[in-house]
């Protein structure tokens, strides 16, 4: 650039052309914020005789700055929201091919698997809880909005976006999920692959085998990760919220199929605005039991016990608890087989070719526990919409795809009951509890090496504790030897006060893939990644800094853990050990010394709320009432 160009600056600009549509009611009636808005509109170079449209608003976890070739100008933090930019100009471009007005706005997510095993992970679960906050924010910053559209896809982005989206109670309101990447051809998938560390360090992989794997992991550059982990569970319980239109949810990134999902949403909330349907009458305590029906259903990730409660809570409806979860996963076994839980381990798009989370439906409406008169966003009740996807050339179409590309048989991934059952899937999550954890506990029994389960269908371990307060101590056991089959890793410190629930994936992905990993069982007060699989015990409660008795277990300390993955039944115990429940706490219990003060914030907030199984929420009225000073 010449010195010319450079310091030519103009001081003044002609302006838009044209004149506002005003009339008279207006300039006396409406708010000055209102008007404002008007030529801001045009100001921004939109047609000044069509700023009187109706608004709608789209929100997305949009990350990154990707050139129109898409290539990327500047990286997102995952593939998760790096195209979901494409989503949202969709549904702009058919928001506006009928006349309104579309905006759009944007609150980036973090990914949880960059910062396993990281600081960045004392920020993951608190992140949600902020991003719901400033996402209503924005809804409510354009006071002229008639719908909101969010389009988000991962592990706390969607469910940022659904809480936000359930507070709108006035308001039509949608989703676009984000989709899925594709596996490679030939490689490993994106969860096998965070376990190269391990792997390498026991010999399992060369350093030439772990760089080739790393690197075509995610063989597309959009969508979450190709197994069902909270990502994928997240899409498939906003569809079965009724949120998003029918087989939204696990679409392929980047496909016109994908696009398609955004080109109906924006028809929908049109549809919706026209028919004065608002949030409040799709998001309801029946809907509720739906999510966690399609969750117990496809083995869903154990996140989900935290984020459903959540979007309950943002709705006004009542919050889910565990004896609602334990008698949905007595009604429903598990039959989808898709990573991790296996036995087959379809990736994300084969459920999604099968005929993802409305084929999911048919076999619980034929069941008969789906409540099927709920409506969705399309303006149809459940009943309505299943009824077309039965007899649909979308459904006849995909699957013939799935047996035409992949060989395999849809009915493999999605499976009768009769016949998921003779594949040895059972119900997929149970509550153990115990001397351990008398608050209770969360186990995937579903994702059990079934080699180590008993023919009763029982898990039995007893082992010997060895004990860490740190994630970091526990990896670097791992990989260095220490820890051995028949071992019980019980790692302490990592709930809502010591990290702000961290995520481990880490350690389980390492004991999955290591060749005595399944020998070994993990109890913490941490939770685990959507992905996770094993005897791996989680959201232990109280938690160590609660007061929780999992701060008193010893190394050497006899651990015994019994789960019945058929009659539903679990529990956690320190055993031949008479004085377990009058012994002192460790010494070596602390915070970890790096957790942000803002997540130490969110902490006690969150515990003011009804903690864990509460959804990790902030709920104002028990904040204030623990705030305002007692009474005289």
């Amino acid at each position: 650039m010449s010195e010319i160009d450079l310091f030519d600056v103009a001081t003044k600009a002609p302006g838009p052309a044209g004149e506002l549509p005003l009339t008279a009611d207006m300039l006396l009636n409406r708010p000055s914020g209102d008007l404002f808005g008007l030529s801001q509109n045009a100001g921004m170079g939109w047609d000044p005789s069509r700023v009187n449209g109706r608004e709608f608003l789209v929100l997305s976890t949009l990350g990154g700055l990707r050139g129109e070739d898409g290539k990327p100008i500047a990286l997102g933090y995952h593939t998760g929201h790096w195209e979901v930019g494409l989503l949202v100009r969709e549904c702009a471009e058919e928001l506006s091919r009928i006349g309104a007005i579309p905006f759009a706005g944007f609150v980036s997510d973090p990914c949880d698997g960059r910062t396993q095993g990281t600081p960045g992970m004392f920020d993951s679960l608190p992140y949600r809880n902020d991003a719901a906050v400033v996402l209503r924010r924005l809804i409510r910053s354009l006071p002229t909005r008639r719908g909101v559209i969010g389009v988000a896809t991962c592990d706390k982005g969607l469910p940022a976006m659904m809480m936000a989206l359930a507070a709108m109670r006035d308001l039509p309101c949608e989703i676009v999920p984000g989709g899925v990447t594709l596996p490679p051809e030939h490689g490993e998938d994106a969860a096998k692959i965070q376990s190269i560390g391990a792997r390498f360090a026991h010999g399992v992989i060369s350093l030439k085998e772990a760089a080739e794997a790393g690197c075509r992991a995610c063989a597309t550059p959009g969508g979450g990760c190709q197994f069902f982990g909270t990502a994928a569970t997240a899409q498939a319980v906003a569809e079965a919220l009724g949120l998003t239109v029918p087989h939204a949810a696990l679409a392929p990134s980047g496909q016109p199929i994908w696009l398609d999902v955004a080109t109906r949403t924006a028809k929908a909330l049109n549809h919706l605005d026209e028919s004065g349907i608002k949030g409040r009458d799709i998001l309801t305590d029946r809907s509720i039991e739906n999510a966690m029906l399609v969750h117990a259903a496809c083995g869903g990730s154990t996140n989900l016990l935290i984020h459903i409660p959540a979007i309950a809570h943002a709705a006004g409806l009542r919050r889910p608890t565990v004896v609602d979860w334990i008698r949905v996963n007595r009604e429903v076994p598990r039959i989808v087989d898709v990573l991790p839980n296996g036995p087959n381990d379809h990736p994300t798009v084969r459920l999604y070719l099968a005929g993802g989370v409305p084929e999911v439906m048919l076999h619980l409406r034929r069941m008969g526990v789906l409540h099927t008169d709920c409506l969705t966003v399309n303006g149809k009740t459940i009943d309505e919409n299943l009824d077309e996807w039965e007899s649909s050339e979308r459904r006849r179409r995909l699957r013939q795809v799935l047996e035409d590309k992949d060989g395999v048989d849809p009915d493999d991934v999605i499976s009768p009951p009769d016949r998921a059952k003779a594949k040895g899937l059972t119900s997929t999550i149970s509550f153990p509890i115990g001397n351990l954890a008398p608050e209770g506990s969360v186990i995937k029994a579903t994702s059990i090496d079934p080699s180590v389960v008993d023919p009763d269908g029982v898990y039995r371990k007893r082992g010997p504790a060895k004990v860490f307060t740190t994630e970091r101590d526990a990896i670097a056991a791992i990989k260095d030897g220490s820890i051995v089959a028949g071992d019980v890793i019980v790692l302490a410190c990592r709930g809502p006060l010591g990290t702000g629930m961290e995520e481990t994936y880490q350690l389980t992905s390492a004991l999955k893939w290591l060749p005595f990993g399944k020998e070994v069982a993990l109890i913490t007060d941490a939770r685990f990644s959507g992905i996770s699989t094993g005897a791996c015990i989680g959201h232990v409660g109280p938690e160590a800094l609660a007061g929780g008795p999992i701060g008193k277990v010893l190394d050497g300390d006899t651990i015994e853990i019994v789960i019945d993955r058929l009659n539903f039944t679990a529990s956690v115990n320190v055993v031949g050990c008479s004085d377990f429940e009058s012994r002192s706490m460790r010494s070596d219990l602390i915070a970890d010394r790096g957790l942000p003060d803002d997540t130490r914030l969110w902490a006690a907030l969150v515990t003011a709320s009804g903690g864990l199984w509460g959804g990790c929420v902030y709920d104002t009225d028990s904040i204030l009432g623990m705030l305002a000073p007692k009474a005289i």
